[in-house]
């Protein structure tokens, strides 16, 4: 039996639930395993449907914490477990025991100061678990530069679901909210400073002279979302960009996939880094190839000039120069073939394998 221990679970939406649910659902076809996840009120309709067990654990965040870590402390007395997959350093941080563990690391949450107090915690953990697997060659070497042990670091990547079948109704309503819109241009993320919507909105304001029919469609919400919707009305751009947030996932693959290029060219900002970008597979899997930002582990989801294009984030004539390069002969097309054909790399079947391969 294998245990998976995490935070971040459905029925609660977000990349690190997809994640955490694609590794279980797959790893309970080929292992016995138990999952110890945070409280969600809509959880018990949810679970009632897997094919494992799942044990929620409630209560503010800290005791929440302690009693998780109390509860698989005396499950581990009295089972068999081969070992124990955490999605989060913190989730280990108090778990005593000998078995083997083996911690998901993804980016922001490693990238402290090297000595701080948070980077010690770190290090306690993560260089006294069985392996350490990396989202990206980019997290790999961050979290070497601050003090994990070389050697029990490696990569692998997100896995992704199958494509869903597009449906219908949201083909047509995308295609009557669009109309002659082109070339289009999507975001699927949150408003942070991270995403980087605020220079790719600059970029549009040049690109509309090229390109007068030009549509910009955010998906998504956060923290950023005044400045962001602030900067288009600023720069005139009310007509070419529009922000959807709260809608289904049929509407949402739609409009993705009624798309010409997916656009996150991700900077670091603070301690924030963009550790792979699950965003730009989902996007390949409908044919739409990516621009993505050199900052963080877009090249391991992005072959740069083959399924889209790497830039510096920080520099908006490079952002400007990359989305015109990709429009202009519509080499989005060859690009977003080339995409569709380079995801199965990703699939959660594949995926499953490099975890195999680790546990012998």
């Amino acid at each position: 039996m294998y245990l998976i221990v995490t935070r971040a679970f459905p029925p609660e939406l977000g990349g690190m639930q997809s994640l955490m649910w694609g590794l279980s659902r797959e790893m309970s076809k080929n292992f016995m395993i138990k999952v110890f996840a945070d409280y969600h009120k809509n959880h018990k309709n949810f679970d009632e449907q897997t094919s494992f067990s799942i044990e929620r654990v409630g209560g503010i965040k800290f005791l929440r914490k302690i009693r998780k870590a109390q509860l698989i402390n005396e499950f581990l007395k009295d089972n068999k477990v081969k070992g124990i997959i955490a999605d989060h350093w913190k989730s280990l941080e108090l778990i005593k025991t000998n078995k083997k563990k083996y911690c998901l690391i993804h980016g922001k949450e490693i990238n402290h100061p090297l000595g701080s107090s948070l980077n010690k915690r770190v290090i306690k953990v993560l260089n006294n678990v069985e392996k350490v697997i990396a989202n990206s060659q980019y997290t790999k070497n961050l979290s070497i530069n601050n003090g994990v042990d070389e050697n029990k670091v490696i990569v692998i990547n997100p896995g992704i679901d199958p494509v869903q079948e597009l449906n219908k109704k949201s083909l047509e309503k995308v295609e009557s909210l669009l109309k002659v819109k082109t070339p289009r241009l999507v975001t699927v993320s949150r408003f942070d400073k991270r995403k980087n919507h605020e220079k790719i909105i600059m970029a549009l304001r040049n690109l509309k002279q090229l390109y007068p029919d030009i549509v910009y469609i955010c998906i998504g919400y956060g923290d950023e979302e005044k400045n962001i919707k602030k900067l288009v009305e600023e720069l005139d751009l009310t007509s070419q960009v529009m922000f959807f947030k709260d809608i289904s996932t049929e509407l949402k693959n739609a409009l993705v996939a009624k798309s010409n290029i997916f656009v996150m060219p991700s900077v670091v900002n603070k301690t924030s880094v963009e550790g792979f970008g699950i965003a730009y597979i989902e996007a390949a899997q409908y044919g739409i190839p990516s621009l993505g930002g050199k900052d963080g582990g877009a090249s391991d989801a992005i072959t740069h000039e083959k399924t889209g294009l790497i830039c510096d984030g920080n520099n908006l004539d490079d952002i400007y120069s990359s989305l015109n390069s990709m429009i202009e002969n519509q080499k989005y097309l060859e690009l977003g073939k080339n995409a569709k054909e380079y995801v199965s790399k990703f699939s959660w079947k594949t995926i499953l394998e490099e975890y195999k391969r680790i546990f012998i």
